[in-house]
């Protein structure tokens, strides 16, 4: 005759369920599977088709073939888009954590129209052609104006509503002296078209090398900056509370986001929506807390820009539509469901 256990036993034998960390952390670890086929894709998959038998002498041996140099060119794309996807990830979340707008983006605090403003000034007033000169005037005009957004927000007085508005001001203003300057100069709107688009056809080692040193530093003082964000999102009196420095919080946060943004943005132009997207999607399913968003939109921004260059590639063979404008299309409809389902939930 059987004897059934007692509730109490059954209870400490029954396998204890996954605690959310440890789902959190395999999710982590997907993510890195994902970016990784993304990656490998975007080596293989170009407007310019090549056999599987190509892509790996290409990237295993030096014979200066055709393939070859295809092969190269797209790894030093796919290199740049990790790094740029990673970066203006980041930069989204530190700047919705900073202003306490789950629909901010690094667009939101001019960073990208001071950059944008810099290269059609170097190009029409001082003659810059090439991708190396715009990188410097690019980072430049982006750390300038995240400058000035900081001190007519208050400096150290800043709060997230007076950043915001701070940088939509300066946003327009910037952009309206880029238009005119375009208008005025056929030559430069020729030669900023192609830029203002966001693209990763130009990478090259050169540009990487450039920018690597600013996304590192952007990166590590991102990631550095996710406990005090974490106490800030609970109010400032909270905050000081815990021991948070509120204005060093919100001076570091502004030169992460700045740095990272405006390397980005040199590098590639201003891409949009993949700042404002993956944070907040990311949020979704990890919650609030900052040490899970960081690292996930570290990983799945790169998956979504690596992901739309390729289908950018696919979809206009033989050329390609540059990943700017395929993310902005990707973007808008994403953006108009996160802000309808942020409307429904407050009613």
């Amino acid at each position: 005759m059987l004897v059934e256990s007692p509730p109490e036993q059954r209870a400490e034998t029954a396998p204890a369920p996954p605690t959310r960390r440890a789902v959190r952390a395999f999710g982590l670890f997907l993510s890195v599977a994902i970016l990784v086929l993304v990656a490998l894709a975007s080596i293989a998959i170009g407007a310019k088709e090549l056999s599987l038998g190509q892509v790996w002498h290409g990237l295993f041996e030096d014979s200066g073939t055709y393939g070859d140099v295809v092969v190269a060119e797209r790894l030093s794309r796919t290199v740049l888009g990790l790094l740029a996807g990673a970066a203006l990830g980041l930069a989204g979340a530190v700047l919705q954590a900073l202003t306490r707008n789950p629909l901010a983006d690094p667009g939101l605090l001019g960073i990208n129209a001071g950059a944008s403003a810099a290269v059609v000034t170097a190009i029409t007033y001082f003659g810059v052609t090439s991708l190396t000169g715009y990188v410097w005037f690019a980072f430049f005009g982006a750390a300038a104006v995240g400058a000035l957004v900081w001190f007519l927000g208050g400096s150290r007085g800043a709060t997230p509503v007076r950043l915001a508005l701070a940088g939509t001001a300066i946003s327009a203003a910037l952009y309206g002296y880029l238009q005119a300057v375009m208008i005025m100069d056929e030559a430069a709107l020729g030669k900023m078209r192609f830029w203002t688009v966001g693209s990763l056809a130009s990478a090259t080692d050169s540009t990487i090398t450039q920018v690597l040193p600013f996304l590192l530093t952007g990166t590590v003082l991102a990631l550095a900056l996710a406990r005090p964000l974490n106490a800030m999102a609970m109010g400032d009196d909270t905050a000081k509370a815990l021991g948070a420095d509120l204005n060093r919080t919100r001076a570091l946060s502004m030169l992460a986001a700045t740095v990272l943004c405006g390397a980005a943005t040199a590098a590639c132009g201003p891409i949009v929506f993949v700042g404002l997207m993956v944070p907040h999607v990311v949020r979704s399913f990890t919650g609030p807390d900052l040490r899970w968003i960081l690292p996930y939109a570290a990983i799945l921004s790169p998956v979504l820009l690596l992901g739309a260059d390729v289908l950018g590639r696919i979809v206009a063979r033989p050329s390609e539509l540059q990943v700017g404008i395929v993310t902005a299309i990707l973007g808008g409809p994403v953006f108009i469901f996160l802000v309808r389902r942020r409307r429904t939930a407050q009613l």
